[in-house]
């Protein structure tokens, strides 16, 4: 226990941290939730907590970090941009409670890659299959907009989380996250392109590594603003994971990972 205490400790003033600190993701996850690094982050998220939605008015809220979701050998990675006031940081779980969740696990079903298409409290039973969804930033931020410096500073968590898994494929949803994760690949070992690829739906670009190729596919986020507008539609979602399942090489809905 001294030895997690102690990487907690370095990782929440935001400084960087080697993956050798953490022995597992789930280690590193349980670091993750007890981090204070950003004061305006937390106390915004704990604001939300305290004061909640009135829908949500007899919930407890979880109102801390949210660590990422999915089975910890998965192999298709999915990298949204931050928890939701009254989604992620109400239940504890990505994309879970809100209407973003309720269009990229309908999708992530829909082409068998959840058990369900439903993703309402952390308890539910939700299931992913050979897939994990994280962020760069895992505190809810004020206007879902985290500053340049709160960005860089959760990136220690993404950096050491990408360096304890083996993804084949990473789905990015939105510009924001496209834009944060690059530098974390380039950090991982991966040949980005300079000048480097830009953030389009549908966009696919393979990256040649020490750990074997990376297929990064871009989607646009889940967001009301996109799915309400038709700017993004259910179709155009589970096309992308297709893509990247296949060059995954999954097989949807088999070899089931309880998370």
């Amino acid at each position: 226990m001294g030895a997690v205490l102690g990487v907690r400790s370095v990782l929440c003033v935001g400084t960087r941290s080697s993956a050798g600190d953490f022995r597992s993701v789930a280690e590193l996850d349980a670091a993750l939730v007890d981090c204070r690094a950003c004061p305006r982050l937390v106390a915004w998220r704990e604001q939300v907590a305290r004061e909640k939605r009135a829908a949500f008015r007899h919930e407890e809220y979880w109102g801390r970090p949210v660590p990422g979701f999915g089975p910890l050998d998965a192999s298709l990675l999915i990298v949204g941009l931050a928890p939701a006031a009254h989604g992620g940081n109400r239940t504890g779980r990505m994309f879970t409670g809100d209407r973003s969740g309720d269009v990229l696990y309908a999708a992530l079903h829909a082409v068998g890659l959840a058990n369900q298409p439903t993703a309402v409290h952390a308890g539910d039973g939700l299931e992913l299959f050979s897939t994990r969804i994280t962020a760069p930033v895992h505190c809810a931020p004020p206007d879902n907009k985290p500053t340049p410096d709160e960005r860089e500073r959760c990136g220690t968590w993404l950096r050491a989380e990408l360096a304890l898994l083996q993804p084949r494929a990473v789905v990015v949803l939105g510009a924001f996250g496209w834009q944060a994760l690059l530098p974390v690949l380039a950090e991982a070992g991966w040949a980005v392109p300079r000048p480097r690829p830009r953030f389009a739906h549908g966009a696919h670009v393979e990256l040649a590594g020490e750990r074997g190729p990376l297929h990064l596919f871009g989607c646009y986020h889940v967001s009301q603003q996109n799915t309400f507008t038709g700017r993004l539609t259910p179709a155009m979602v589970e096309d992308v994971l297709r893509r990247a399942a296949k060059v995954a090489r999954l097989t949807p809905g088999r070899e089931v990972s309880v998370t």
